[in-house]
């Protein structure tokens, strides 16, 4: 079966299995494991940040940082096919009180302009505006890379209006690999930014949030509240510290994969690909006849032994990953066109 419904379907690899073994632990939420400290220690080096904050998953880092950065009743600006948005559980206004401006961007991307007319004004009427999230790469708009030189202007006018501004980076590896800015770059326009492990880099699990010292003392508080404090889970550090030592440059094998699959997909008779979306390791494939619809279309892969997920009725995304070899892509090729010509 060749798995290309998730980055997250990965399974570490016996390298991986065999440096976990060999981890230090201790208990961490007296801050004693010293794996987990030197991944925080590392991941706040490589983002020029204060400090990091081990968390268990990407849901958990961005609604950890949400409720640092807001209060109940505060509006928070974002894009309307985000991660927060649309796969967090409704855990913004459940666990912070507060609730979402959603904006429809380009790829995923809402413009300085936008934004700014979302901006709330100072009036009691309204809730108020208190921060932007970003997401880079960007999941449901195909993988997509937020442009930095927006980034950059988005950042200028949310410090002259005293907004703060969270990045969800889950894919942020994909995005630095394709176009070369290292991770403090893009990290330095944000309060906080969350990254995360068991998607394209291969750990079992894991994220990581990153910020001032002051946030991240605020951020340890809500993580143990939502019930992220672990114990003894440097097991778990040392895998993503070994991702990061060897996962991250082997992301362009994924790229490639993902154009070479999306290129088929487009020249088939029944895909179409935006290959301008295809910037790292995701497809969006639409339907272009309506005689048959996504949930049919992927029963049809997974009885010839693909994997892929519907993403509505008429869209099915397929992605690349390091348990995907191009023997698997080229496989997969064959057996799209001999299913759907």
């Amino acid at each position: 079966m060749i798995d290309l419904r998730s980055d997250t379907v990965t399974r570490p690899s016996r390298p991986m299995r065999e440096f976990m073994l060999k981890a230090d632990v201790g208990d961490d939420v007296f801050g004693e494991d010293p794996t987990v400290n030197t991944l925080q220690e590392k991941i706040a080096t490589l983002l020029h940040k204060d400090a990091a904050l081990f968390v268990t998953s990407g849901t958990q880092g961005n609604q950890v940082s949400l409720n640092v950065h807001t209060q109940p009743g505060d509006e928070v600006i974002c894009d309307y096919h985000s991660h927060i948005f649309n796969y967090e559980a409704g855990a913004a206004g459940m666990l912070s009180g507060i609730q979402l401006h959603p904006l429809m961007g380009k790829y995923g991307h809402p413009s300085l302009e936008q934004i700014s007319e979302a901006l709330r004004p100072k009036d009691d009427h309204y809730p108020q505006t208190r921060l932007i999230c970003l997401e880079n790469t960007h999941n449901r708009a195909g993988g997509t890379i937020f442009p930095l030189a927006e980034i950059r202007r988005i950042a200028g006018w949310a410090q002259v209006y005293g907004l703060k501004m969270h990045l969800d980076g889950a894919r942020l590896w994909n995005a630095a690999v394709v176009t070369g800015v290292d991770l403090a770059e893009y990290a330095q326009y944000f309060d906080s930014v969350s990254l995360c492990f068991s998607k394209g880099l291969g750990a079992p699990m894991g994220s990581i949030v990153a910020g001032s010292a002051d946030f991240i003392r605020r951020a340890h508080y809500y993580r143990k509240a939502y019930g992220g404090g672990t114990r003894q889970v440097g097991i778990v550090a040392a895998a993503c510290l070994y991702a990061l030592d060897h996962n991250i440059e082997r992301l362009r094998e994924d790229h490639q994969n993902a154009k070479i699959l999306a290129e088929a997909l487009n020249k088939s008779a029944v895909f179409q690909v935006d290959m301008a979306a295809v910037q790292t390791n995701i497809i969006i494939a639409e339907l272009k006849t309506r005689d048959r619809n996504a949930p049919v279309a992927v029963q049809m892969l997974k009885d010839n032994d693909i994997l892929a997920l519907p993403f509505s009725t008429t869209k099915i995304r397929f992605v690349t990953h390091m348990d995907v070899r191009r023997e698997d892509i080229e496989q997969s090729i064959r057996i799209i066109k001999n299913i759907f010509g």
